[in-house]
């Protein structure tokens, strides 16, 4: 399906943040590059963007995307730009004979929500828009946002300033060729060549249907304050991975995304954030092999420090849509290197302190459970991921539990106890896994 973005306004509410609104980076990636690949997430196979203030550098701007991401993007421009929005979505009647996706290029949405959107059943002639029936949202500016009446799916009533509004247009549209009809209308009969005026004149004809968005994530980034809750409602949905563990969902994921949001503005990939982390922990290796107090303690907040790095490589790359497999991989191929040479350093300094054989045993069973627990984490987070669906939260024992025994460990000196805890947590952990994952082939 074909995504119709609008990117011809001025946006001079925003003008302090940069030049041009839709190329204004947010949290690393320019606005309308989120909304591009958010449809592109959604199953978008193309994009077209109507432009209009300073068209030069954004359609250089989405040449250049459009051979990055090896995917059509085509420009046509607005020259009324400065008149109703509904304006440039009318330069576009002659590029658009079946149903598309229209959007902002500043409004930011959940995939899903498109993904339902592009699916709804329209009839001839119908246009469906998104609506946030979540009148408490902490995203809608209550001044500006464009309010909907709704009887049933049918909107009856669309504009700024409504009483008793039942939701808010989010911006977010399946649009037939009708669209193009009522915009002509609106103008033709109202003098109103705004989007909300075509939609009115759809609404007075049965034929503006609503989709409810389910609470998911939306934003008009349209002002200075809107921009920086966007920035903390997307940094805050980087907490939601089902599968973190105590300590990186409460003391290393409140951190790394602290972290996270500095390193997205400079040419930072994950791969190199991963092996950034690695170093890290090899370092911290390297201090507790010298068999020295202080640097068995430094060494443990070094191990501490790196895993809390760890958890940057992900958040970046979903921050600025640089995910991928091998990524995931390297970055696990290399948590199993740092895991053991941690694991080697903080044995090695027990034994060449006290002497006692009995810590090579500890430092084995430390090893071997590590290695075992993170063996078994696929198939036990694949069954869990499915229980936690249906509402069954799971704490997970993993990587930040055990590098945090590791940093107390190095904090406390207490080195061959925390050997033996680790060895115990690990390999009970494992046993448990496989028991729970029996009947699951």
């Amino acid at each position: 399906m074909i995504w119709l973005i609008i990117a011809a306004g001025g946006g001079t509410r925003l003008r302090s943040m940069g030049p041009q609104k839709p190329l204004i980076p947010l949290l690393g990636v320019p606005l309308i590059e989120r909304v591009i690949r958010t449809g592109i997430d959604a199953g978008a196979g193309s994009f077209l963007v109507v432009t209009g203030y300073q068209e030069e550098a954004l359609t250089g701007f989405l040449q250049k995307l459009s051979a990055r991401l090896d995917l059509p993007i085509a420009t046509i421009h607005n020259p009324d730009w400065k008149r109703d929005n509904g304006l440039s979505v009318l330069r576009a009647q002659g590029c658009l004979a079946e149903p598309f996706i229209l959007s902002m290029s500043d409004h930011l949405f959940d995939p899903a929500t498109a993904k339902d959107l592009a699916t709804y059943p329209l009839g001839e002639g119908e246009v469906v828009l998104a609506v946030d029936r979540q009148l408490e949202n902490r995203s809608v500016n209550l001044d500006d946002v464009t309010g909907v009446h709704l009887d049933g799916a049918n909107i009856t009533a669309i504009g700024k300033g409504l009483d008793d509004c039942h939701g808010y247009d989010t911006g977010l549209f399946q649009c037939t060729p009708a669209i193009f009809d009522a915009l002509h209308a609106s103008v033709r009969e109202h003098g109103d060549g705004t989007l909300s005026g075509g939609m009115r004149w759809l609404a007075l004809k049965g034929r503006a249907k609503a989709l409810d968005t389910k609470g998911r994530f939306w934003i008009d980034v349209d002002d200075p304050a809107a921009y920086r809750l966007a920035e903390i409602e997307l940094l805050a949905r980087l907490r939601d991975k089902p599968n973190d563990g105590p300590v990186a969902r409460w003391l290393n994921r409140p951190l790394s995304i602290r972290l996270s949001r500095w390193l997205v503005k400079y040419p930072i990939s994950p791969n190199q954030i991963s092996i950034f982390s690695f170093l890290c922990s090899m370092a911290a290796a390297a201090l507790f092999l010298a068999g020295d107090r202080f640097l068995l303690l430094l060494g443990g907040v070094l191990a501490q420090f790196a895993s809390v790095v760890d958890g940057c490589d992900g958040e970046v790359a979903r921050l600025k849509f640089q995910q991928s497999n091998y990524g995931g991989w390297l970055d696990a191929v290399l948590d199993r290197y740092a895991d053991a040479f941690l694991l080697f350093g903080l044995t090695w300094y027990a034994f060449v302190t006290t002497g006692n054989r009995w810590v090579l045993v500890a430092g084995f069973g430390a090893l071997v459970g590590s290695f075992l627990i993170s063996y078994t984490a696929d198939k036990y987070d694949n069954l869990m991921r499915t229980r936690y669906r249906r509402g069954f939260a799971f704490v997970r024992m993993g990587r930040d539990i055990r590098v945090f025994l590791i940093f107390l460990a190095a904090l406390t000196g207490w080195v061959h106890p925390f050997l033996w805890m680790i060895a115990a947590v690990m390999n009970a952990e494992t046993l448990r896994r496989i028991w729970v994952c029996r009947d699951h082939q």
